[in-house]
């Protein structure tokens, strides 16, 4: 029970002494195209252009791995108990090994999909730090990513791997791109491109920026200081068991009070209608059909912080 937890990390040190940069995925078992991209970096860095280290740790959540699932084996979110305990469960332990690993860098990105169950649109996210350089240091590296949503939410949320590094003044991103049990190459693609470009723009890498693939225009850019902004599996729980069709799509925007779907029974009735509680920008889907009243159905990035 008390043994510690050791995360698989490959570290590529450059030619040159500089900063220290977390490349990280797998905090769920169940998000692959994070894990692929991770590894395609280390294959694609470069020492001689690199100036300082990047670590890349492409499955800090082994047990969550080994289940095939978004949790370990004792039901625990990782990206919901941070900083953990040296003496927990099998997740505890992960997230405080994976809490003292994110407080040895001076940077962050971690990067995840929407799992088995949910779809996401494609974005970069980070916490509106109120240390304006924290801030700043994340806004840009947020829209180095290439995505075509940049969203700052609250950074009042606990128990994630932001709020570890928000504690420590390290600016830190996550990633958002896919999901709903498949696999997404493009998406391994343009995380791929997207870090090595947040080394770019952070002088660590001696490289030309691309353009990604999907940001061919500016991004939306989303500020949302609200109380649980950025909390996605909360937002329009379903109101009972049953089957969900949706009727809109992660990129869709949506009104308050548009129809959004639906929940039937076995038979196809439907026992409830499910409508946008606002305005937005629809960024997460359920796509596994099956739901539990209370399960997260959709979540928006509110129009109104739109800032550019």
């Amino acid at each position: 029970m008390n043994d510690r937890v050791n995360i698989p990390t490959v570290s590529v040190d450059g030619a040159t002494k500089g900063p220290k940069l977390l490349l990280m995925a797998g905090v769920h078992g169940d998000e692959f195209e994070p894990m692929a991209a991770v590894r395609r970096l280390v294959r694609q860095l470069e020492p001689a252009r690199l100036c300082g280290t990047v670590t890349c740790a492409p499955c800090v959540n082994e047990s969550a791995f080994r289940c095939n699932a978004r949790v370990g084996e004792d039901g625990l979110d990782l990206a919901r108990v941070c900083p953990g305990a040296a003496d927990g469960s099998i997740t505890l332990r992960t997230a405080h090994a994976v809490s003292e690993l994110i407080q040895a860098h001076d940077f962050l990105i971690d990067l995840h999909t929407g799992g088995t169950f949910l779809t996401l649109f494609p974005l970069a996210g980070y916490m509106l730090h109120p240390n304006t350089q924290v801030l700043q240091a994340q806004r840009v590296m947020a829209r180095a990513m290439g995505l075509p949503l940049v969203w700052g939410t609250t950074p009042q949320l606990q128990g994630r791997t932001l709020s570890v590094a928000r504690d420590a003044n390290i600016p830190a991103i996550y990633a958002e791109f896919g999901g709903g049990g498949g696999f997404d190459e493009n998406a391994v693609d343009a995380y791929a491109s997207g870090c090595m470009n947040v080394l770019c723009n952070l002088s660590m890498y001696d490289r030309k920026a691309v353009p990604g693939a999907l940001a061919a225009h500016t991004p939306i850019v989303i500020e949302d200081n609200r109380d649980g902004a950025g909390f996605l599996q909360v937002q329009h729980p379903a109101p009972a068991d049953g089957f969900f069709e949706p009727a809109c799509k992660p990129g869709d925007r949506v009104k308050a009070g548009d129809p959004v779907g639906q929940i039937v029974d076995a038979l196809g009735n439907r026992l409830t209608s499910i409508t946008a509680n606002g305005d937005g920008l629809v960024v997460m889907l359920r796509t596994w059909r099956h739901v539990r009243a209370g399960d997260g159905l959709m979540a928006l990035a509110s129009e109104g912080g739109e800032r550019s």
